[in-house]
């Protein structure tokens, strides 16, 4: 697939047209999946993006030196005007754990830093990456819907929400994207579970952005085969649930069964959860993350893979029949999932 025929959707009601499929760059920089590239690797993957036509990127300035690269690389290639731009404020930098702060001056104090790192004038799409539950909406909302007035930002997304979060910063301000945890493992959004955040997105207009669409690893080959993720500096086995010893041999046995799917189709796991997330909606975008020119492309060819209707089901079915041990993140951030905060005073 060239660059020139890549698959654009709208991003939300008022939103531009962008690849339907993003690239999450948070592996890059962020240690929590092993060991980072260097630089020139780094580059090569951001120069290969760029090739295919994967241009909807998406960071934080959580995620280590992240934005400072993007920075050297717009300066090297000149390139900016070809990538949309996402990234998110929220966590404290240098904070201890993860603590929040979604305070107005917060914001602004954030955005002003990363796109000093960035080295640009305007971020494309601008997240909340988490709520701090003690500070209103309401005021986040507001602090961003100047920063977009300014010009500093373009869009508006919110991140790790909950429908009534939502609900009431769209009174505020339009919010164009919302991004949280989808995949075919993980689909707390379509129900109770989830604050039915997809349904409440689809009312509202406002595109779903799907993090983690490959499960954190889980939804790959590699594990599949029983193989350890990442290296001796990857927390996944450490901490994330879904990794631990304990509840490894249950969920490896359980992506067997959806890697028969995937070899019945002739693509990998990867290609085949991403190709039912694209199937979900033209509202829907997932953004796998890799450090590896294979897996960008092995990634980004999900984009040719048509499933039927049965297909579908089939895969609908696997989600029903499996049980994936393990919850999202370690009980202590459950909180964080589906976030909501204290009503604004009168």
């Amino acid at each position: 697939m060239s660059a020139n025929q890549v698959p654009l959707h709208q991003l939300g009601k008022n939103g531009p047209r962008v690849p339907a499929l993003g690239f999450g760059l948070m592996e890059l920089s962020y240690q929590s999946y092993g060991t980072t590239p260097d630089e020139e690797q780094q580059f090569a993957i951001l120069d290969r993006a760029l090739e295919l036509g994967a241009t909807f990127w998406d960071t934080s300035d959580l995620y280590g030196d992240n934005e400072e690269v993007l920075g050297r690389w717009f300066q090297r290639t000149e390139n900016r005007h070809r990538i949309f731009l996402a990234s998110k404020f929220g966590f404290i930098t240098g904070g201890k754990g993860f603590e929040t702060n979604s305070s107005a001056s917060y914001c602004k104090k954030a955005c002003e830093a990363s796109l000093k790192r960035l080295g640009v004038d305007s971020i494309d799409l601008y997240y909340l990456h988490n709520v701090n539950p003690e500070t209103p909406i309401e005021e986040t909302m507001r602090a961003l819907a100047e920063l977009k007035a300014e010009g500093k930002i373009k869009y508006i997304g919110l991140s790790m929400i909950s429908s009534t979060t939502l609900r009431r910063a769209c009174k505020i301000a339009t919010v164009d994207a919302v991004q949280t945890e989808y995949s075919v493992v993980s689909r707390d959004i379509e129900g109770p579970a989830g604050t039915d955040l997809l349904a409440t997105c689809r009312e509202l207009g406002i595109a779903l952005v799907a993090a983690t669409p490959l499960g954190r690893g889980l939804l790959t080959s590699t594990f599949s085969q029983g193989e350890t993720v990442g290296d001796e500096r990857d927390l996944r086995p450490k901490v994330m649930p879904r990794f631990l010893p304990a509840n490894r041999e249950q969920n490896v046995a359980a992506i067997r069964q959806f890697r028969e799917l995937a070899e019945k189709k002739g693509c990998s796991i990867s290609q085949l959860a991403l190709a039912w997330l694209l199937r979900q909606g033209n509202d829907i975008f997932p953004i796998p993350g890799t450090k590896r020119i294979k897996y960008l492309e092995e990634n980004w060819a999900a984009l040719s893979i048509s499933l039927t209707d049965e297909e579908d089901a089939e895969i609908q079915a696997f989600g029903k029949r499996v049980e994936i041990a393990g919850g999202l993140v370690p009980d202590q951030y459950l909180s964080y999932v589906f976030g909501n905060t204290k009503e604004e005073a009168n």
